[in-house]
C-alpha cells in the first residue's frame, strides 16, 4: 500500500488526527515538549477518545493552557451535531465539521461485533435516482482526519470497540481515492482494525478498481451494480453511461486476477425495476465465473424518491434462482429504520428543519 509521508514543514497545519507515531512525535518535539509525550498524545489520541490537547491530563497544565489560548493545530475531531437511537441498538449521528458541513456515520451493533458505517464525501456526485444522497448534490470531499473522526466517534458514545468497518456511508470511496487509502491505513495501523473486517463499497470508477486493487489491501471490495444490463443500470444509475457494465466487469475481472479476492455484488432491489426472476437469471449469467458473492439490499424508501421496497416474495424468488445458480447469496435486513436508515436521509432532514427555523 502507498501512503506518502508528508515533510514535515508540509505538515505543519495539517490536523493531528490521522498522523502517525513517529509524526505525532516530531510535532510534540517541535513544540518543545520531551519525545515520549509523541506517544501520550498517540495513546490519548486514537485509543482514550480525546478531543482535544486539553483533554490530555497527563501533559503539562501550562502547555494545555498556552495551547487553548493560542492552538497552533488543529485536532482533528468533530462536534456531534445530532445523535439518534433506534430500538434495534443501532446508533446514528450526524457530524458538524470545522466549515460547517454535516455528515452521516452509523454504529450498527451485534452481540458480537460493533460496524461503523463511514462516509467519505459530503453528498455524492454520483446521482444515483434511489439514493437520498445522491438526490442532496454533492459538496465536497471529506479529508482524512474527517474520515477517521467518525470511526473513534462511534467507538467513544457506544462505549465499545468497532471491530468492523464499512465504507458505505455517504459518496463515492473511489472519487475521494487517496484520502480513502491514507485514512484506511490509519484505521488499520493505529486505532487497530484488520483490514480483512473493512469494506470497501464502490459504484465504479473507471481505472480505479484496477488501481485500487494495485494497493495489495486485504480488504473487501463491494461493487454496486444495481442491475444486471446496461440499460436498466443506466436507468438508476447516471453515471453509468460513462462507465458500460461490460467495461465494469472486465475491471471486477482485473481486481479477482491482482489480488486473488472474492468481489462482493452489492444489489439494491426496486420493486418493479430489477426485482423479477427473469434479471435474477441475467445477473447468475453476469457474474458466473467470479469468485463472488450477491448481497441483496432490499429498497429503503426515500419520500422524494418513487421507488418501492419488492415483496417478501419477490426478494425469496429472486435468491432461488441464485442459488439455483450456484451463486452465494444473502439479504442484508435492514437496521435502524426509526433512525431513518437510507444513508442521506438523516442530514436531509437536518438541513430543511435548519432551513426553516432561519425562515
Amino acid at each position: 500500500m502507498t501512503v506518502n509521508t508528508l515533510p514535515t514543514s508540509a505538515q505543519k497545519n495539517l490536523p493531528l488526527l490521522g498522523r502517525s507515531l513517529a509524526e505525532l512525535t516530531e510535532w510534540t518535539e517541535s513544540q518543545g515538549q520531551p519525545r515520549y509525550r509523541g506517544k501520550q498524545l498517540y495513546e490519548w489520541l486514537y485509543s482514550k477518545g480525546a478531543r482535544s490537547l486539553e483533554d490530555i491530563t497527563v501533559f503539562p497544565k501550562a502547555w494545555r493552557e498556552e495551547f487553548a489560548a493560542n492552538p497552533t493545530v488543529e485536532f482533528g475531531r468533530s462536534q456531534i451535531a445530532l445523535h439518534k437511537q433506534t430500538r434495534d441498538g443501532t446508533e446514528k449521528f450526524l457530524l458538524k465539521l470545522d466549515d460547517g458541513e454535516i455528515v452521516e456515520t452509523v454504529g450498527i451493533p451485534t452481540s458480537k461485533r460493533l460496524t461503523v458505517c463511514v462516509s467519505t464525501q459530503i453528498g455524492c456526485p454520483m446521482a444515483c435516482d434511489f439514493c437520498a444522497t445522491g438526490k442532496g448534490g454533492f459538496r465536497r470531499n471529506l479529508e482524512k482526519h474527517e474520515i477517521i473522526d467518525q470511526v473513534l466517534t462511534v467507538q467513544d458514545v457506544m462505549q465499545q470497540r468497532v471491530s468492523h468497518i464499512v465504507f458505505m456511508g455517504m459518496g463515492e470511496p473511489l472519487l475521494n481515492y487517496e484520502n480513502l487509502v491514507g485514512a484506511i491505513a490509519v484505521i488499520n495501523k493505529d486505532i487497530g482494525i484488520g483490514q480483512r473486517n473493512i469494506t470497501v463499497s464502490t459504484v465504479g470508477i473507471p481505472n480505479q478498481i484496477p488501481r485500487f486493487a494495485r494497493e495489495h489491501l486485504q480488504v473487501t471490495l463491494a461493487v454496486s451494480l444495481h442491475a444486471p444490463t446496461q440499460q436498466v443500470r443506466a436507468q438508476v444509475i447516471p453515471s453509468a453511461d460513462r462507465y458500460p457494465l461490460e467495461s465494469l466487469m472486465d475491471d471486477c475481472r482485473a481486481y479477482v486476477d491482482i489480488t486473488g479476492r472474492r468481489i462482493s455484488f452489492e444489489y439494491t432491489m426496486l420493486a418493479g425495476i430489477n426485482d423479477s426472476a427473469e434479471q435474477a437469471y441475467q445477473l447468475s449469467q453476469l457474474i458466473r465465473g467470479f469468485q463472488s458473492h450477491v448481497n441483496l439490499i432490499p429498497y429503503n424508501p426515500v419520500s422524494d424518491a418513487d421507488y418501492k421496497r419488492p415483496s417478501e416474495r419477490a426478494i425469496q424468488t429472486f435468491v432461488q434462482v441464485l442459488e439455483d445458480s450456484r451463486i452465494a447469496v444473502s439479504v442484508r435486513r435492514t437496521r435502524g429504520l426509526e433512525a431513518d436508515a437510507a444513508c442521506g436521509q438523516l442530514r436531509g432532514q437536518h438541513q430543511m428543519a435548519e432551513k426553516q427555523v432561519q425562515f
